[in-house]
């Protein structure tokens, strides 16, 4: 099994490549860390949300999806997180996520980062936060068009899940 982690704050194209690359090794594992955040500016959607936006762009594509709660002791992380998602092969582009694992033992493939800077979620959060309050749908997706699968932009305008950004950020600044 191939196991994807990540916050997907929201779920975007290097996330979309990284499970692609895992489903063409096997069965996929997609975890959702930081489980029990949600309307904040770092991490703004539920676990329930950052699910369904998931199973959006899924679609018909083969993937177990479970939640993992932070336990903020990272030495036993790994320990924690493998009790949820099980034992196997994590995929990954982050430098820290594989030192991480590999100090635990555990198997990891490392793929290389692709246009990391325009795919940081911060960087996402602060465009969508921008186009919160605009209501065309079809100039949200264009922007979008290069950051998120389409998917997923869809899942965020059908469900407003872009309000909340305009709402979190008026209340709490922004970190990074």
């Amino acid at each position: 099994m191939h196991i994807v982690l990540g916050r997907f704050q929201p779920f975007h194209l290097g996330h979309a490549w990284l499970v692609e690359q895992a489903l063409e090794k096997g069965n996929v594992t997609i975890a959702i860390g930081s489980a029990q955040a949600g309307g904040e500016v770092n991490n703004p959607w539920t676990a329930q949300q950052r699910h369904s936006m998931i199973k959006a762009w899924l679609g018909n594509r083969d993937a177990r999806i479970v939640e993992i709660e932070d336990i903020n002791d990272p030495p036993h992380w790994v320990e924690h997180a493998k009790q949820i998602h099980g034992d196997g092969i994590l995929v990954t582009s982050d430098e820290e996520t594989a030192s991480l694992y590999e100090q635990a033992s555990f198997r990891v493939l490392k793929l290389p980062r692709e246009r990391r800077e325009s795919l940081e979620g911060w960087r996402i959060r602060k465009t969508l936060t921008m186009l919160s309050t605009i209501h065309d749908d079809d100039a949200v997706k264009e922007v979008m068009k290069e950051l998120l699968p389409v998917e997923i932009t869809n899942w965020l305008i059908e469900n407003d899940a872009m309000y909340i950004l305009n709402v979190i950020s008026q209340e709490q600044p922004y970190t990074g």
